[in-house]
């Protein structure tokens, strides 16, 4: 179990320039990549984004590759027009805010574009260089979602194990509900039939109704979906998605229990149950 939340960052070099690979992911329903790299390496994204949808199923991810220092004997041009532009933007927006414009040297080479390398970009060399690099960074990048994803799994199994207690508890006292109805309703006919008593009669309306409002299968739905639940968090690397939809489906069955009851102990399990699903439905948003 993974959570969706994580970082990495790690530096490299790949044919004489230096780069910095920082890898980010927040929660989402479905995988969102977003891969961010210097204007002259555009050949390398769709690359990186099969590279990363292999390694991660589902989140908010953001990868950024950044260009910092350059070894090789190539010569390196100034794009000054790009810098021009720089330049005014950043006094521009200075002067919207009403502050003093300080616009160094330093900030404009350091701006993507302005300083590029006069060469070719070999495209096939950079993606066999990469791979080492990004194996080393998913590594790290998963040892903390890995990590989180343990902290997820134990309050999960708090969690499971509360409901799963809420519904023996309902268990224990359905036959009472059941004894209780059976009851109300037999009472219910003879008053109704006070002055043509028909025993038989009742009984099989008794009979009829104790089939539409009795919990036990609702309890033994709820009780699959639990075990069910139990399997996914044990065996699925992955399983986020299962996990809410079998909470809506004990929730369901949970509900039905609850429209249905007539007594106070029942009632007591059901809350607590709706609480404990309702946590864990929280928590399968973090996990992938």
């Amino acid at each position: 179990m993974k959570s969706m939340t994580s970082y990495a960052y790690l530096d490299g070099t790949v044919n004489g320039t230096d780069i910095s690979c920082e890898l980010k992911s927040y929660n989402s329903r479905y995988l969102d990549l977003n891969i961010n790299i210097p204007s002259t390496m555009t050949q390398l994204e769709p690359f990186l984004r099969k590279y990363f949808s292999k390694q991660i199923i589902r989140g908010k991810v953001d990868f950024y590759l950044r260009l910092k220092k350059v070894h090789s004997e190539q010569p390196i041009l100034p794009n000054i027009p790009l810098a021009q532009a720089y330049y005014k933007s950043i006094a521009d927006i200075a002067r919207a805010l009403g502050m003093e414009s300080q616009i160094t040297l330093d900030l404009i080479l350091r701006q993507e574009g302005v300083l590029q390398i006069d060469k070719d970009f070999d495209e096939e060399l950079w993606q066999k260089a990469l791979v080492p690099i990004l194996d080393e960074l998913i590594g790290k990048f998963n040892s903390c979602r890995i990590e989180e994803g343990k902290a997820l799994y134990a309050d999960i199994r708090k969690m499971l194990s509360v409901l799963s207690d809420s519904v023996t508890e309902i268990e224990r006292h359905a036959a009472k509900m059941e004894e209780l109805f059976s009851a109300m309703l037999k009472k219910k006919f003879s008053e109704l039939m006070e002055h043509e008593p028909d025993h038989q009669r009742v009984m099989q309306e008794v009979a009829v109704l104790l089939v539409k409002y009795t919990i036990n299968e609702e309890i033994i739905r709820a009780k699959a979906h639990i075990a069910a639940l139990e399997k996914e968090i044990t065996l699925n690397e992955t399983p986020g998605r299962r996990i809410d939809s079998l909470c809506q489906e004990i929730n369901r069955e949970i509900n039905t229990i609850g429209s249905k009851n007539q007594l106070t102990e029942i009632g007591q399990a059901v809350i607590s149950a709706k609480d404990a699903l309702e946590n864990i439905r929280e928590q399968a948003h973090n996990i992938e």
